[in-house]
């Protein structure tokens, strides 16, 4: 499969990592486009790929292109790849921006929009994604063999989801991360070695992501497993709910998801 990508920053060389590692496309088929010099030669050097400064030279005999740039750029990439276009599938991972941009700015109805997120660095990433409706049958398969490649995928037909995915799964880590550093600082505090704290925790939160997926059950119910009447965990919990844990976190994802819907306007 003859692969373009424009754009390789973190999120682009975790695709660009995965394609290569699944065997999508072998390191002569992919093209990678980068504005900076010094990058371009560091992704030839490191994996072997094609690169180029131009992205227009980057699509020409492309099957699938990948915009992997920020959204306050993406508005003059799409300006230089318009009427270059002929059969190709283009995906665009520039958060917040819609099909409706992408489709008009392009003058080209290939498209589809996703959100994977940085688990994808390790092949454990959840990609949301939905497509244009002229979007061929082909053009579909090869959108979502693509983003599998990286982790888990999500198919939504109503694009409508994917500013709330973004939300939940594209700024998710990010949440994790924060809540897994604050656990290994309490844990510190209490008198554990950093480095026993940060074992404890990441451990305890990877087995029980783990656990949740095995048993299929609602979280509210493994939490009601580990909190019995009056004991240690318990007097943690009413500590977090006191605090306001839940509400803060659905007034921080909703902030988030207002965020990723004005990045589109």
């Amino acid at each position: 499969m003859k692969i373009k990508l424009i754009g390789c920053g973190t999120m682009g060389e975790a695709i660009l990592k995965n394609l290569l590692r699944k065997k999508l496309a072998d390191k002569n088929e992919i093209t990678v486009s980068d504005v900076a010099v010094e990058r371009r030669e560091l992704l030839k050097k490191k994996y072997g790929v094609n690169v180029t400064e131009n992205n227009v030279a980057a699509v020409k005999d492309a099957e699938v292109i990948i915009l992997a740039i920020k959204p306050q750029d993406i508005g003059y990439v799409l300006g230089q790849l318009a009427g270059q276009l002929k059969s190709q599938l283009v995906i665009s991972i520039a958060a917040g921006i819609t099909l409706e941009l992408l489709i008009t700015k392009l003058h080209y109805a290939q498209v589809v929009r996703a959100m994977p997120n940085t688990p994808a660095q390790v092949g454990r990433g959840m990609t949301a994604w939905t497509g244009s409706k002229d979007l061929t049958g082909a053009n579909c398969m090869k959108a979502r063999t693509v983003l599998a490649s990286l982790g888990e995928e999500q198919y939504f037909a109503d694009e409508k989801y994917m500013d709330m995915a973004t939300a939940i799964s594209g700024s998710g880590p990010a949440y994790v991360f924060l809540f897994i550093e604050a656990l290994i600082d309490a844990g510190v505090h209490i008198g554990l070695p950093r480095a026993v704290a940060q074992k404890l925790v990441i451990e305890t939160i990877s087995g029980s992501a783990e656990l949740i997926k095995k048993l299929d059950k609602h979280p509210a119910e493994l939490r009601n497993m580990v909190t019995s009447p009056g004991g240690t965990t318990a007097e943690a919990l009413y500590r977090l709910e006191m605090g306001g844990l839940r509400s803060l976190m659905i007034s921080a994802v909703e902030a988030a998801y207002n965020k990723a819907r004005g990045l589109g306007k």
